[in-house]
């Protein structure tokens, strides 16, 4: 259908053209054997044609045992000499001028057809090619509806997988899409992780000897109590994460809606006052052009000077009273952001406190249980069946005292983590947001200086270079 060398020959596929192509496919030694020995080569099973302007199908009868063959872009009209390809599992016609689907019959192992972007119009004479599992049709002249909604329905057996299959990859990818968006806000408001049990199973790894502590009697009601309440204080911590961080993204988009308001009240003042001079120094330099000598020249010019310095403190004054409003609202700004970060990192560390809080209580409990077996141990009375490898780990008091505080520590450390992130993570947020709002006025303040100076000087170069329009 795309012809990307209409200026050159269409060509028939010839010895020439397959013998270079096989060399160029083939590895190094069988285009080495190509080379010797003509191209009647059968242990060939791949071959690429492409951007040739091949015309016209042929030769191709002795690679028999060809499986892919590739005859993209080239200005081929007819599918035709591929009868004796019966090995045949991949054949790629695209960006072709193929008007009618036909001359496949015997390509009974084909997998994968593309005719995209030909000038097929009907979909017909594929009935044999019952391996197919890939079909591109695209862009082909396959206006009727009709004989489209009757294709589909006769070569439902080949596109109705695909279909399921792409429906299948886009709805995971979909899913995957939802699920990473949603992690980023969670990671903006600083809670990834928070809403279920991951903080809580994340205390708990790697505990070693210390897991076996779980087998204790009673230890195991213990932990899902202390796993149900960590977990609800987790889960009131992330929607509390996600609140604030709504409040936090509306409190910057408060601050910018502002500054642009200011800003643009400024600029509409700055244009009118512009506009005002150049309407008078439009006349004053068309004057001095008519006649720019003598002494009311010389007024003229000195008055011309006199208004581009009064334009000057002019636009000055307007850019000192922007920036104080700015400074101003600025300054406001930071003090909504120390408020709302003081607000948040107090919050967060009440809760963190609770998420210590029942650590402690699990660890006191737990330490309970293992006194009151250590007791037992030493009098004699701990139960027959009480599990051997409990039973080692209790030989030594200091050894499981140890263990089960050592563990403690290590729990508590990681909630100190946790919350340590958040912490930063909050600073980092709140730093960043002031020092860029801060530096973007600088910015723009230093950049609108030298705009107004630039402008200056340009005004009292051309008054300046006003020529004098010369006598008839």
């Amino acid at each position: 259908m795309t012809q990307f060398f209409n200026n050159i020959e269409p060509n028939v596929i010839d010895d020439e053209i397959l013998q270079k192509a096989i060399e160029e496919k083939c590895p190094e030694d069988l285009g080495d054997i190509a080379r010797k020995e003509s191209i009647n080569i059968k242990v060939v099973t791949e071959i690429q044609i492409s951007f040739k302007n091949i015309l016209q199908i042929a030769n191709l009868w002795p690679l028999e045992n060809l499986t892919k063959l590739q005859l993209d872009n080239n200005v081929i009209e007819k599918i035709e000499g591929l009868e004796s390809l019966v090995h045949l599992v991949w054949l790629d016609l695209s960006f072709n001028n193929i008007e009618v689907i036909e001359g496949l019959d015997t390509l009974v192992k084909l997998q994968d057809l593309s005719l995209y972007s030909n000038r097929i119009s009907t979909i017909e004479h594929m009935d044999t090619l019952q391996e197919l599992q890939i079909f591109s049709i695209g862009n082909n002249n396959l206006t009727v509806l009709e004989n489209a909604k009757a294709a589909a329905l006769k070569y439902q057996h080949l596109t109705k997988p695909l279909e399921e299959e792409e429906a299948q990859v886009l709805a995971l990818q979909e899913e995957e899409d939802a699920k990473q968006k949603e992690l980023e806000q969670q990671q903006a408001a600083f809670v990834e992780y928070l809403n279920g049990p991951f903080l809580f199973d994340s205390l708990h790894e790697e505990e070693g000897e210390a897991a076996k502590l779980v087998s204790l009697p009673g230890v195991e009601e213990l932990l899902q109590a202390y796993k149900e309440e960590f977990v609800s204080v987790c889960e009131s911590l992330y929607n509390y994460g996600l609140e604030e961080y709504e409040k936090r993204e509306a409190e910057v988009s408060k601050f910018y809606k502002r500054l642009h308001e200011i800003l643009a009240v400024n600029q509409e003042e700055s244009k009118r006052i512009i506009s005002d001079f150049e309407t008078r120094n439009e006349t004053r330099l068309d004057e001095l052009y008519q006649d720019g000598s003598g002494e009311i020249a010389d007024s003229k010019r000195a008055q011309g000077k006199e208004e581009i310095q009064q334009l000057w403190h002019a636009l000055m004054l307007l850019e000192t009273l922007v920036s104080n409003d700015l400074e101003e609202l600025l300054q406001d700004f930071k003090r909504s952001l120390d408020v709302i970060a003081s607000t948040f990192t107090e919050n967060i560390q009440g809760m963190f406190n609770q998420c210590r809080d029942l650590e402690n209580q699990h660890f006191e409990n737990v330490m309970e249980i293992v006194q009151a077996i250590l007791k037992k141990i030493a009098l004699f009375e701990l139960e027959e069946d009480f599990p051997e490898d409990l039973r080692a780990l209790f030989e030594d008091k200091i050894t499981v005292v140890n263990i089960t505080s050592v563990s403690h520590s290590i729990r508590l450390r990681k909630i100190d983590k946790r919350e340590s992130d958040m912490l930063s993570n909050t600073y980092q947020w709140q730093k960043s947001v002031r020092e860029k709002a801060f530096q973007r006025e600088s910015d723009r303040n230093r950049t609108c200086i030298e705009k107004i100076i630039c402008f200056m000087d340009t005004l009292q170069k051309e008054l300046d270079s006003t020529v004098v329009k010369p006598k008839e």
